[in-house]
């Protein structure tokens, strides 16, 4: 139902099925499942962000128009039930005025899977996985 997180099963049909092996872009997520910085969208339901979904893969990239109000800002960090001082610094980038403005992020490890066609994130990772190399 709407306000519901997609799971990687739920966004590789999307782009494997329904977009018929396409990548496909997925836009105006609900707002009470993304992070209170994502800037609302008009209808006070959804927020600005996207994500790029690849066969194969699922998300490859994400991102999202960011919250420039100081006092929306403040807001919202109230209505997400989250403690002000926590997030001092962040309300400081903010605190004297700011431009609109949007960030994205693409993973690199889905990346070499996309561009390589391997099927499990655990196969790219660019560093030694085995048993008992975790020292903590």
């Amino acid at each position: 139902g709407f306000g519901t997180d997609l799971a990687t099963e739920h966004e590789r049909w999307i782009c494997e099925k329904w977009g018929q092996g396409a990548a496909t872009f997925v836009y105006n997520y609900p707002r009470d499942i993304k992070a209170f910085y994502m800037r609302d969208n008009d209808d006070g339901k959804t927020v600005a962000a996207f994500d790029l979904l690849v066969p194969g893969v699922g998300e490859l990239a994400g991102g999202s128009q960011r919250e420039e109000r100081y006092d929306v800002l403040q807001k919202k960090l109230k209505e997400f039930d989250l403690i002000e001082d926590d997030y001092w610094w962040y309300m400081d980038l903010r605190k004297y005025g700011s431009v609109p403005h949007a960030g994205y992020g693409v993973g690199f490890e889905r990346l070499v899977c996309y561009l390589t066609g391997m099927t499990n994130v655990r196969d790219v990772i660019p560093y030694p996985r085995y048993p008992g190399n975790a020292e903590f």
